[in-house]
């Protein structure tokens, strides 16, 4: 089997320390991989795996010729300077920011969902959907099929860490601080997040709604190629790791659930815990650390064509980190490198 030369961009952060964790866990064919930060981090040393340890290189003094695959998660302004370089010297990036997720001429893949969009690789970029947008799509994806999707109405609950580590901190030390009787400071967020909810995730836009909220709309419009109708509202709760959404939808077709729990136990990434007793679903807690997409509280509405469900994953592994690992599967398997 050929190996390849992977480098990791943003090694140091949450998505990528945990890019690191699934290349190694999931036996990804690498000849070699580097971590890659700002030359602040250069030097130090990452330990993921099972006790492997790799050093951290300067992003700003890094070679990309003979990379294979770049596994980038800096942030939008840096992905902007840095990529069209990696590109220029070969390399095949997937990018983990906003930057090019809705360029024209770069694919937006969840590999369970539109996995041919990959053979449309112009420009050497994929771009990895936003954790939010991912999750709902791999669970709206055998809906979608069966019965095409016409609205989309979901309310999302946004853990800490997609606010990155200095946010899950915050959140940490907050908790302490109520029990200690201290004032609380926020730093990461607009307002307290320990005990607290707070609806708004990025920056403001004219129509008020947020550019978390934009970016579930377009973005999951571009995947499944269709103008579905989509309303969103983000929130940020009290939680380390994982992310709950609570979904309506409705349908061109009558909703047969019979037929949808036979098509969801067949879908990759996807798991159905629909019981219908106390404790007989999966909350973002029990999410952390899965790679699945976790499916439950699923009900028809009032109309035959509509219905509604609870969808939870680890935002960390497969809302960034394990399908960014998934699409450069993809490319290899597709033979696109």
């Amino acid at each position: 089997m050929k190996k390849y030369k992977v480098a990791v961009v943003g090694a140091t952060g949450n998505v990528g320390r945990e890019i690191l964790n699934i290349l190694d866990s999931r036996k990804f064919p690498t000849s070699h991989i580097y971590a890659v930060a700002s030359s602040k981090s250069a030097g130090t040393k990452i330990i993921y795996g099972d006790d492997k340890e790799i050093q951290v290189e300067s992003l700003e003094k890094f070679k990309f010729k003979d990379i294979d695959f770049v596994l980038s998660s800096p942030g939008s302004k840096i992905s902007e300077k840095f990529v069209p370089k990696a590109t220029k010297d070969g390399a095949i990036v997937i990018d983990n920011t906003s930057h090019f997720r809705m360029k024209k001429d770069v694919p937006l893949i969840v590999p369970e969902v539109n996995p041919e969009d990959v053979l449309n690789l112009k420009k050497k970029i994929v771009a990895n959907p936003n954790c939010s947008t991912i999750q709902m799509v791999v669970a709206l994806k055998p809906i979608h099929d069966l019965f095409n999707i016409k609205k989309i109405i979901v309310s999302t609950y946004q853990s800490t860490s997609g606010a990155g580590k200095s946010a899950m901190d915050e959140l940490f030390h907050q908790t302490l601080d109520v029990y200690k009787n201290k004032p609380l400071i926020a730093k990461n967020f607009t307002k307290r997040i320990a005990f607290n909810l707070i609806p708004h995730i990025d920056k403001f836009l004219d129509d008020g709604s947020t550019k978390e909220e934009r970016k579930m709309i377009e973005e999951t419009q571009k995947i499944f190629k269709s103008k579905i109708e989509i309303f969103t509202s983000c929130v940020r709760v009290p939680v380390f790791v994982g992310h709950g959404e609570s979904i309506y939808i409705e349908t061109e077709k009558t909703v047969d659930l019979k037929k949808l729990v036979s098509k969801i136990k067949k879908s990759p990434g996807l798991s159905l815990v629909d019981k219908r007793i106390d404790g007989g679903y999966v909350t973002p807690d029990e999410s952390a650390g899965e790679d699945d997409v976790f499916i439950s509280r699923m009900r028809l509405g009032s109309k035959k064509n509509s219905m509604g469900l609870w969808v939870v994953a680890d935002n960390l592994r497969k809302g960034a980190a394990l399908n960014t690992v998934q699409i450069a599967e993809l490319i290899i398997k597709k033979k696109v490198i």
